[in-house]
């Protein structure tokens, strides 16, 4: 069952700058990763889906609502973190968060509690006294604290320490196997990595790619790293597999195979004497940047 939907959505804000024909189906327990650099149009995208601006083009929908002509209705059923927080500094944290309740109408607090708990936060301290991590972890509690069905998230770690991004990822885990529908906007590419069932890379206001995490993390083709101990075979090995990768100083290849292949290669190196052998793993990020390359950085 298809929960959110965005088709053909556009939002063009000139200079070649927001969103252009778009195209996404997220389906109901599945945790979607949002993956490209700053200005890139991901907070775009989560913005028009809480419809706070209307799309130039294009629909986009959740629960079968339309995002812009039924803004209020989706939006109890949705947590949302933005990108850039603004908490009212004047407050302390759980006089905040009890404002949200209200407004809300939930009338419920003991997820709150649970988070605030779970995220180790005193939020007796005043907004205005916070660190920047600490109020990130505000606008995260805000934003689960209902236990809505769909989260958007836009950036949520910003501002983490490495021991609370860990924290974060086991909570969203745990969140979608509550059946939690989640969109993760990021530039992080670890954290996509661990929780998203889906990647979809956005260029430039354009989705380039999606990529199914479980085919990626077990894709057929491997690559492997060899040293060797003298020339000749360094040159034997080298001839066997052109196409591969080489540093003649260090006396080592990269080849890039298939399971099926790996007979082969150990057949060939059996003469030979090998220094290390070693498997490389294939990363998300190597991927996104065969995108990007050397142009912009995330």
């Amino acid at each position: 069952m298809q929960i959110i939907t965005i088709k053909n959505f556009t939002k063009d804000y000139g200079n070649e700058k927001g969103v252009f024909d778009v195209s996404i189906g997220i389906e109901k327990g599945e945790v979607y990763g949002y993956l490209g650099p700053n200005g890139a149009g991901k907070s775009t995208t989560l913005r028009h889906l809480m419809g706070f601006s209307k799309p130039d083009s294009g629909t986009l929908s959740i629960n079968n609502l339309d995002c812009w002509n039924d803004k209020t209705a989706i939006k109890k059923d949705i947590g949302y973190l933005p990108g850039e927080i603004a908490l009212p500094e004047d407050m302390t944290g759980i006089a905040y968060l009890k404002l949200i309740d209200k407004l809300r109408k939930t009338n419920d607090l003991s997820y709150a509690e649970d988070l605030i708990e779970y995220f180790e936060i005193d939020t007796h301290m005043q907004i205005k006294k916070m660190s920047k991590g600490m109020k990130q972890k505000i606008a995260i509690i805000m934003a689960l604290m209902h236990n809505p069905e769909i989260l958007l998230l836009d950036e949520p770690t910003s501002g983490l320490d490495p021991l609370m991004q860990e924290k974060f990822i086991r909570l969203i885990k745990r969140e979608k196997q509550n059946g939690k529908t989640i969109i993760l906007s990021s530039h992080i590419f670890e954290e996509i990595s661990k929780v998203c069932d889906r990647v979809g890379i956005i260029k430039r206001g354009k989705l380039i790619k999606e990529v199914v995490m479980k085919d990626f993390k077990h894709s057929e083709n491997k690559t492997y790293k060899i040293e060797f101990k003298n020339e000749n075979d360094f040159n034997k090995i080298r001839r066997a597999y052109p196409d591969a990768d080489f540093k003649t100083k260090e006396m080592q290849i990269i080849i890039s195979i298939t399971d099926r292949e790996i007979n082969d290669l150990i057949s060939n190196l059996s003469s030979c004497e090998v220094a290390f052998l070693k498997e490389e793993k294939h990363t998300l990020e190597e991927y996104f940047m065969k995108f990007y390359g050397d142009e912009e950085h995330v």
